[in-house]
């Protein structure tokens, strides 16, 4: 354990799915399309793979971390509590930040201090608050961020299923009445293969407003939130709460990568899996990084799901860096 603590961590993984739809670009008459994204290698060649947006991670983890919040008494907004995508209203925020004499970094404080999943997701605040002529469109970077998970060339793919609604003497019911009560067919994509994963989290940030550049909560409330961050992250493997997860839960068969773990404010880095050698490459960026700042940047590898998990349980134990 290093006694500097948690400045940031990033993770770089494969994680290979199978029979999946977690993200769509919505539907074509009876046809739901799946996303799809172009990507390029080193070498500039070009390749169209199914993806996951960052967005759809965000959602996952924002409602893992509310629950976890509620679980442990840990202050959410009302918003948040019931999650609402705004995070926090104006409302809200008015007894604490809505003098006259007050600003945005007061908005911030505020937002920081109601609502755990404003401090880790971040927010923007579009409305005046109270009385306070500089509080409109006060906004907080994202202490967390996801990258789109995207599917590796050549080790994934998709495929289109036909389905049917069972109707009951569907005869004598015209097929796709307006009444949706026909006996209607419709397709629906399912994804599969080896995804690159790749997520930070600016650990020292928890509590900061990058305003002042002062914690607005103290210590141990840092510690209770770095903890919920991380549980709510392991969450998202265990139970991604994508789209059609009703009928086509995803088939998680394996995660393996590398955590890159920052005892400093030197950023943890990251590398693409889309790079067949970013295992390597993260090695001997630690090594130039700690050649610069001693023991600043620490490499944990992680074969599978289970050993990630208990890396995530062994972070858990240590303490987020602050800025004095």
């Amino acid at each position: 354990m290093n006694n500097k603590g948690i400045a940031s961590i990033s993770i770089s993984g494969e994680l290979t799915l199978n029979m999946q739809s977690l993200n769509n670009e919505g539907g074509e008459g009876n046809q739901i399309m799946t996303r799809q994204v172009t990507i390029s290698d080193k070498d500039g060649t070009e390749y169209i793979v199914s993806g996951i947006s960052g967005d759809m991670f965000k959602h996952i983890h924002a409602e893992h971390l509310a629950n976890y919040c509620q679980e442990h008494s840990i202050p959410l907004s009302e918003y948040s509590s019931t999650l609402n995508p705004n995070r926090v209203s104006a409302n809200e925020l008015a007894t604490d930040a809505g003098k006259e004499e007050q600003g945005q970094c007061d908005v911030v404080n505020a937002a920081i201090r109601h609502c755990a999943v404003c401090d880790t997701h971040g927010f923007l605040i579009t409305s005046k608050v109270g009385e306070n002529p500089g509080s409109s469109n006060t906004p907080r970077k994202s202490v967390i961020d996801f990258g789109w998970l995207v599917g590796i060339p050549n080790k994934s793919n998709t495929e289109s299923y036909i389905h049917s609604k069972l109707v009951p003497d569907a005869g004598t019911i015209e097929s796709g009445s307006g009444a949706n009560e026909g006996q209607n067919l419709f397709h629906r994509p399912a994804n599969y293969g080896t995804y690159a994963f790749v997520c930070n989290i600016e650990v020292y940030r928890i509590g900061l407003n990058d305003i002042n550049r002062k914690y607005a909560i103290p210590d141990n409330e840092c510690l209770e939130r770095y903890k919920a961050i991380l549980a709510a992250l392991l969450s998202c493997f265990l139970f991604p709460k994508g789209a059609m997860i009703s009928s086509q839960f995803p088939h998680i068969t394996d995660f393996k990568g590398e955590l890159a773990i920052s005892h400093d404010l030197i950023p943890a880095p990251t590398m693409s899996a889309l790079n067949p050698d970013y295992k390597r490459q993260l090695e001997k960026i630690s090594e130039a990084i700690n050649g610069i700042e001693n023991d600043a940047i620490e490499i944990r590898h992680f074969d599978d799901l289970a050993s990630f998990s208990n890396e995530i349980k062994e972070l858990e134990e240590e303490t987020p860096y602050r800025i004095r």
